[in-house]
């Protein structure tokens, strides 16, 4: 198939590739009745726009890069459809990539991104050393972090409140009795780990409770992960009553191993998650929770994208933005 060019239109409209070029888009120059014709003779040969070339004249691709770190899990696809939505209103699209918790992966993506000339770059990032991502962009595309951001750094930001989320978990454990409480995370080098770990020590502390520092047990944010640390605190007979997973995943793997161990949830194990993803409310498992407004964290990182944008090169706009969490209760924590 070959591709349709402005100077076909011309040709077959009589007239210049300058006012092919204004009328279809829609600038001032061009009579009505000939610019009606021009865009009639567009439809007909099927001419389709090159937005790489348009892209390069007008320093902008009308793209956004979104990276995650995992696909697999509920809660970013919901993240990802909050900065679809709000970039397609806006008239753009999105370059999805998925780094599967490999730097390497995020290294490259970003590289690729950049390569692209993308308008901006929506990041989850794996961790908290992201010099190489400030550094390779070095301030020539706006970057907004999403879910998990160094808070030092100079780049937009729109995360949940995660020690007021592993506080209300924790807190919400032992306002249930509970006193022997476990926590199960992700080793590596994120805020969200560390906040959340945070929240949950000074529910203790504030209770005036002893933390027992062999109940946490990290590992990543897979649901195997939840499953194997369960299953062999339960094996070794010193496993914890009630237990704030770092995540939902994590939580959906805690209850599947206290359950295939001949236990009970919350009879024999509570179990407290962190993201409220679809899976949270199936019937079948009843996590309690706590929520994170996913889509709006996604339509609010596309808004500072755009507003970056208008402001225009070197000019980038700074917003810190950090959302309230919100306790969702449900069978499995009593």
């Amino acid at each position: 198939m070959i591709d349709v060019t402005i100077k076909d239109i011309a040709k077959k409209a009589n007239v210049s590739y300058a006012t092919v070029s204004r009328a279809l888009n829609n600038k001032k120059g061009v009579r009505g009745e000939t610019g009606r014709k021009i865009r009639e003779i567009a439809g007909e040969l099927n001419y389709r726009p090159n937005a790489i070339a348009r892209g390069l004249v007008k320093k902008q691709t009308h793209s956004f890069g979104l990276i995650i770190p995992d696909i697999t899990n509920p809660f970013f696809p919901e993240v990802a459809r909050g900065i679809e939505d709000g970039a397609r209103e806006a008239g753009y699209s999105i370059f999805l990539c998925n780094t599967n918790w490999e730097k390497n992966r995020e290294i490259h993506y970003i590289n690729l991104l950049a390569e692209k000339r993308v308008d901006g770059i929506i990041i989850a990032p794996i961790s908290n050393k992201v010099e190489f991502l400030e550094k390779t962009l070095n301030s020539k595309i706006p970057v907004v972090y999403v879910s998990n951001a160094p808070h030092d750094t100079q780049n937009s930001y729109v995360v949940i409140d995660n020690i007021r989320g592993g506080f209300l978990a924790t807190r919400h454990l032992i306002e249930l009795g509970y006193n022997s409480i476990g926590f199960i995370g992700a080793s590596n080098d994120s805020l969200t780990i560390d906040e959340r770990l945070k929240g949950y020590k000074l529910a203790f502390k504030k209770y005036g409770m002893e933390v027992d520092e062999s109940n946490i047990k990290l590992g990543d944010f897979k649901r195997e992960t939840g499953y194997n640390l369960i299953k062999r605190m339960i094996e070794m007979s010193n496993y914890p009553r009630a237990v704030f997973a770092e995540n939902d995943l994590l939580a959906l793997g805690v209850i599947q191993g206290v359950k295939e161990s001949g236990l009970s949830v919350p009879g024999d194990v509570a179990v407290v998650g962190f993201d409220d993803i679809p899976f949270a409310s199936f019937p079948e498992v009843q996590l309690t929770t706590i929520c994170q407004p996913k889509y709006e964290m996604g339509k609010k990182a596309v808004e500072i994208i755009l507003e970056t944008i208008e402001e225009g090169s070197g000019k980038w706009v700074c917003r810190k933005i950090i959302l309230e969490p919100e306790l969702i209760i449900r069978k499995s924590s009593h």
